[in-house]
């Protein structure tokens, strides 16, 4: 499977124009957007669109700037899947996911983030692959470095109990584009220009 998968586009339909088209051209069989889709719970229009009209299924999660009505509103208006709280299943390959984060209006604590993505997590932990996505990254990596404190204690728990082969996150944007390991899960910050993942 082919994952284009981009955060952070902050309202600018333009840029998700450009990630529908880099989608189309890698022949992405999936794009998963990582919150901050928004920008402050405005600008929704032109932001989806661009993917479905290339024929892409997508997934998405709110960040700290969307607010968890408006992802709703985005997955129900456009028929894609809000994978806040939730998994989908694509033959052995398992997505779960967690939104928001541990700063911004819509505040979620550690033990709340880990308790949702807890919940993705056990409707497919018989899978052979495991994909997580957050906004936010874990804390105590490389990336926090950028930001000190930004990171998640709730996410590096859920990396380190549920072992996922990849977590895709965002939020930094200091950090776009770094990947590292933390046990046997890879950590991909996919930043605003977005990234090709194989699994």
């Amino acid at each position: 499977m082919r994952i284009l998968a981009a955060g952070d586009i902050h309202g600018d339909s333009l840029l998700a124009k450009r990630l529908a088209e880099k989608a189309d051209k890698e022949k992405a069989d999936l794009v998963i957007l990582c919150g901050d889709i928004t920008e402050s719970f405005h600008k929704t229009d032109g932001l989806i669109g661009p993917f479905l009209k290339k024929n892409k299924k997508v997934l998405l999660i709110p960040g700290n700037h969307d607010g968890f009505a408006t992802a709703d509103f985005l997955a129900e208006l456009y028929g894609i899947k809000n994978i806040h709280g939730y998994s989908v299943k694509y033959e052995d390959i398992g997505i779960f996911g967690c939104g928001g984060a541990n700063i911004g209006i819509e505040q979620l604590q550690e033990d709340e983030i880990y308790g949702i993505l807890k919940k993705g997590f056990d409707k497919i932990k018989d899978l052979k692959k495991m994909i997580m996505v957050t906004h936010v990254p874990p804390n105590k990596t490389l990336m926090e470095k950028f930001v000190p404190g930004a990171g998640s204690e709730g996410v590096r728990m859920a990396v380190e109990k549920f072992k996922p082969d990849i977590l895709l996150c965002s939020h930094l944007h200091e950090a776009e584009g770094i990947e590292e390991k933390l046990g046997k899960t890879k950590v991909i910050n996919v930043g605003r220009k977005g990234k090709i993942i194989e699994i």
